[in-house]
């Protein structure tokens, strides 16, 4: 089997043999590590079952050994049962287990990087969110991480996945695209509906500042995984209207890298720039590792 490199190549593989974009990365899988396809699949439910219980666990409350985050995913959950979310439940689920899964990391949990721990909540946070909905089988799951792998590994290969390279439109703006791609595939759409919701996701994280306080991937990280769970679903609900992405996924992703390149380095993951130069985060700091900035 033929690799792919972009986007367009993985869309055209599925369109081509009629296939789904899962089954495109799940035989690249089965190619390029040797192993049968029991065995690429096992490998992929070990990372869906530590997600699992990241988000179980965050939503007992979690807190950071800072005190900086921590406890927001399960104060969302309570807000849910009391009132109603003006932005929807399924929407404020997804960013509730999107924030508890980047509480779980801040507090030195177990989470699957996806891409990054930085990002590691938008993925999971949608999937678990879109699951009540869309009751997907345990096999649907485990290739929406195949899926978001798919798209994961193009970004990879053609820009960024990290913060301190391309600032945080590399983190949890690929987190989100990804997220995106793999529900519209989960809710029945077609493997180019997929590519332009991952596009519309990314396009509207362009420009994404990596600017942690502290240096620490809590503020105003968790906060993003947010961000980034929200517009993946609202883009994915775009794409399968039959809304489109005028600029071609490949060409998003292109504009990151470039963008990415011109960012000034203070604003990529050095806790230099942005949020992390304000004076709260300046005194954040200061409390934290008790020295002067």
């Amino acid at each position: 089997m033929t690799m792919f490199r972009t986007i367009k190549e993985l869309v055209e593989m599925a369109e081509n043999e009629n296939i789904q974009i899962s089954e495109v990365m799940i035989r690249q899988e089965m190619d390029v590590k040797e192993k049968s396809r029991e065995e690429v699949f096992a490998d992929m439910e070990k990372n869906l079952e530590v997600m699992e219980k990241a988000i179980e666990d965050s939503l007992q409350g979690v807190e950071s050994v800072t005190g900086l985050t921590g406890g927001d995913a399960v104060r969302i959950q309570e807000y849910m049962k009391e009132k109603t979310p003006l932005s929807g439940n399924l929407l404020l689920d997804a960013v509730s287990k999107a924030m508890g899964t980047n509480e779980v990391n801040a507090a030195m949990g177990t989470i699957c990087a996806t891409p990054t721990a930085g990002s590691a909540g938008c993925v999971p946070g949608t999937l678990f969110a879109v699951k009540n909905q869309l009751n997907p089988t345990r096999e649907q799951m485990i290739r929406y991480l195949f899926t978001s792998g798919a798209f994961g590994f193009v970004v990879a290969n053609n820009s960024f996945i990290s913060g301190a390279a391309g600032g945080c439109q590399a983190e949890v703006g690929s987190a989100g695209a990804m997220a995106s791609a793999a529900i519209v595939e989960m809710a029945g759409g077609s493997p180019q509906q997929s590519a332009d919701a991952f596009a519309i996701t990314l396009k509207n994280m362009l420009g994404l500042v990596c600017d942690p306080v502290a240096g620490l991937v809590e503020v105003p990280c968790v906060k993003r995984n947010a961000a980034g769970s929200s517009l993946a679903i609202v883009s994915a609900d775009m794409a399968l209207a039959g809304v489109t992405s005028r600029i071609p996924a490949d060409e998003v992703i292109g504009a990151m890298y470039r963008i990415g390149k011109q960012m000034p380095s203070s604003l990529r993951e050095t806790g230099e720039g942005g949020l992390a130069d304000t004076p709260t985060g300046r005194l954040l700091k200061e409390k934290i590792f008790g020295m002067s900035v």
